[in-house]
């Protein structure tokens, strides 16, 4: 058994950039002790040195991808930093509905979707408080590098530690089917949703057809451990599929550092970015009526709410 030296993390390090692009600060190094516990016994094995020696001795692009997926950090929960999805409901779809009444047709994208909650919840955020979208072509993709948790989306079953995080009671009992210990999501909202294993910063982007349009994306904390380099990659990218008026969500730390791509809004007590020039509307009047049953409201011109970006 070898124990791991400098010169191993370094190499675990440059591995999982290469597949993942995760910057990990050597401080960190003890995380490949914890997280790597289930790759070294699938393995037979139990020490990192030995990994190591045994990812130089020859290329096995799966154990690769298992350490990098391994790596990557899953923390999600349902309707999770509740602001986004509130400000969505109250003031930046009801104008979209009215733009797309026409098509009638919702694109959504959960990038790093993890186990799938945060697709859920936009799922379960259309239709509980927009019933006649229904009948609408609502589309929600989820992503994630990460196989396991891609499997676990697509099953849409949950533990009840996970359901009581950010759910509310009447949703679980609406939305949710209990099954033994566990709850599982009921098939109305798992078909709105379809999940996926990708990687955003792989040489295959998950949306790169021209017909490949979203209305709203989530980006929330994914690029914390991007270096600037793979986030203005990954940012151009989403540029590209995002729609003329769409919204992109970033995590609350995260910032797009291009303003020729990207205008900052901030409204409802968090922030939301648009295409720089992107057809915004400077006021928007959503009426309640038939075919949206969404309130009468009147939205500011959002750049009235810029922080500082152009």
């Amino acid at each position: 058994m070898v124990q791991a030296t400098s010169s191993d993390y370094g190499y675990l390090r440059q591995m999982v950039f290469s597949i993942s692009q995760n910057v990990l600060d050597p401080s960190r190094d003890y995380l490949f002790d914890s997280r790597l516990t289930k790759v070294l016994r699938n393995q037979g094995m139990s020490q990192l040195g030995d990994l190591v020696r045994l990812l130089q001795s020859r290329r096995d692009t799966k154990l690769e991808r298992d350490i990098a997926e391994a790596m990557t950090i899953n923390e999600t929960s349902f309707f999770r930093d509740s602001r986004p999805f509130e400000l969505l409901r109250n003031e930046l779809l009801p104008p979209m509905l009215i733009t797309r009444r026409q098509t009638r047709s919702l694109r959504f994208w959960s990038a790093a979707c993890s186990s799938g909650q945060e697709a859920y919840s936009l799922a379960m955020m259309t239709r509980e408080y927009f019933p006649l979208l229904a009948s609408w072509n609502i589309r929600i993709e989820g992503t994630d590098i990460c196989a396991e948790v891609v499997e676990r989306a697509q099953a849409g079953r949950y533990h009840r530690i996970e359901i009581n995080r950010g759910l509310p009671a009447r949703f679980i009992v609406k939305y949710f089917n209990k099954v033994l210990e566990d709850w599982l999501i009921k098939p109305e909202i798992k078909e709105m949703c379809a999940f996926r294993q990708s990687n955003l910063c792989g040489p295959q982007f998950p949306f790169a057809r021209t017909t490949d349009r979203f209305d709203v994306v989530f980006l929330r904390n994914v690029m914390l451990y991007f270096s600037p380099e793979t986030r203005k990659m990954l940012l151009e990218r989403i540029h590209r599929v995002l729609e003329p008026d769409g919204i992109l969500f970033l995590g609350a730390s995260e910032q797009p550092a291009d303003p020729s791509l990207w205008t900052s809004v901030l409204a409802g007590g968090t922030c939301y970015f648009r295409k720089s020039g992107g057809r915004e509307g400077s006021v928007f009047e959503a009426e309640k009526g038939a075919d949206l049953g969404t309130p009468r409201m009147v939205l500011a011109d959002p750049r009235n709410y810029s922080n500082g970006a152009t």
